[in-house]
């Protein structure tokens, strides 16, 4: 009990600031200091016997509906790891790496047209994600050159904007939302989920083509992963209104206003996710070590341990 009281008095202070940044207050600053003392905190001293029990490089997947709020969770998770810890934290999103819009526009071509839109498995660089993996791993550390997306302009940057990643990482969290997904059983990929599974992929082509991703390359990338945290949102609905909500945020930010969505693209948008978010509610609800169970008001309503 004490050291997680030195924990709370030592990153408190850095922890509201970063809330005011991110203006994510909720009702009252006796709410967030609630969330800090029985979510973020349990869960940093889990990941940090978890490192302690492995010796080196711990790697995390964390995942959970769009929108869900991964993000913040692994800003927040950091702040204490390495405010209190003294740990070496690397966050990468599974969105940094996207194909980049002309290879995206060529797969459409050749592949799917669906296969323009970013965001389900088969429009990430796979090579890089793995390349990610291999260079934090090695004993004799050597830095390494990580992409950075837009999506404001929905393609990546240039290499001169990506991040560097200059010393070794005590403890690797890859995020996103199909971050430890799992591929479905013929029969149910051949049942269409929503509209555009059912008029725009009528041969199931795209489905087919995802599904066979997430047998081979992404199998072999989600299982050099340790642990799983998995954000458990309570129904797919609130991923169109938490997704909407992302958006409006995505807007203030950006200068050029461009590729930022409407109400109707986002309704369209998320149903290229619908299919294995679903899947993923019900596998990682069970496999995943953390499971963070969410409400409809967007808050953390209570956390389970599983190892």
């Amino acid at each position: 009990m004490k050291k997680t009281e030195d924990c709370f008095l030592k990153v408190k202070n850095d922890y509201l600031k970063f809330l005011n940044k991110e203006k994510i207050f909720s009702k009252s600053i006796a709410a967030e200091i609630k969330n800090l003392k029985k979510t973020y905190i349990p869960i940093s001293f889990w990941i940090e016997n978890k490192y302690k029990k492995k010796g080196n490089t711990l790697f995390l997947g964390l995942s959970g509906g769009q929108g869900s709020g991964k993000t913040t969770v692994v800003k927040i998770l950091k702040i204490i790891l390495k405010k209190f810890f003294k740990r070496e934290i690397h966050i990468s999103s599974i969105d940094d790496f996207y194909k980049t819009l002309r290879e995206r526009n060529k797969m459409s071509y050749t592949t799917h047209s669906l296969f323009k839109t970013r965001g389900v498995p088969g429009t990430h660089d796979t090579d890089l994600i793995k390349k990610l993996f291999y260079f934090t791993r090695r004993k004799k550390f050597r830095k390494i050159k990580l992409p950075k997306f837009d999506k404001s302009i929905d393609d990546r940057l240039k290499k001169k904007y990506w991040f560097n990643m200059k010393k070794k990482p005590e403890i690797v969290i890859l995020e996103g939302w199909c971050v430890g997904a799992k591929p479905q059983s013929n029969s149910l990929i051949k049942k269409p989920i929503n509209i555009l599974e059912k008029y725009e992929d009528r041969d199931l082509i795209w489905r087919k083509f995802v599904n066979e991703k997430l047998k081979k390359e992404y199998k072999k990338i989600f299982a050099m992963i340790d642990y799983y945290i998995f954000m458990k949102i309570p129904n797919f609905n609130m991923v169109f209104k938490w997704r909407l909500l992302q958006e409006n945020k995505l807007k203030k930010k950006s200068q050029s206003r461009k590729k930022i969505m409407s109400f109707d693209e986002i309704k369209r948008f998320i149903m290229f996710y619908q299919r294995i978010t679903l899947q993923m509610i019900k596998d990682l609800s069970k496999s995943a070590s953390v499971v963070m169970l969410l409400n409809k008001n967007h808050k953390i309503k209570r956390v389970l341990f599983r190892s």
